[in-house]
């Protein structure tokens, strides 16, 4: 299972970090990618990170948000955290994780996974 939280109110420029925890049990081989969804708007990835370790370690993020976001596993909280910087209002919207198994990297065509489970959602507004 997933669950997001971090989520809030935030003006232009200032930044916010999401955690995704993850509970249960996992595969071997698994990425977790972050979505987020504008209100009457399709959901649209964000980034994603896989499962393994070292130099088999892989991200990828959408061309709108790279530079400014970055996202990293805190195994210690066995969490996905996804830092956000520099906040435009366009980025509000609310944000999901998700897993999707079996996949060993993230490339550039990660949004197209098969993703379950999905996290509840947190809301991210940004605004002044």
């Amino acid at each position: 299972q997933l669950a997001e939280s971090g989520g809030g109110l935030v003006e232009p420029g200032g930044a916010l970090t999401l955690s995704c925890a993850i509970s249960g049990s996992t595969p071997d081989h698994y990425v977790i990618s972050w979505f987020r969804q504008a209100a009457g708007k399709k959901r649209e990835g964000v980034s994603c990170i896989n499962s393994v370790t070292g130099n088999g370690a892989s991200t990828s993020y959408s061309d709108s948000v790279k530079g400014r976001f970055r996202t990293w596993r805190d195994y210690a909280k066995n969490t996905v955290e996804l830092e956000m910087n520099s906040l435009k209002p366009e980025a509000t919207g609310v944000y999901y994780c998700a897993a999707a198994a079996g996949y060993r990297h993230c490339t550039s065509a990660y949004y197209a996974y098969d993703y379950e489970p999905w996290g509840q959602g947190t809301q991210v507004t940004v605004s002044s």
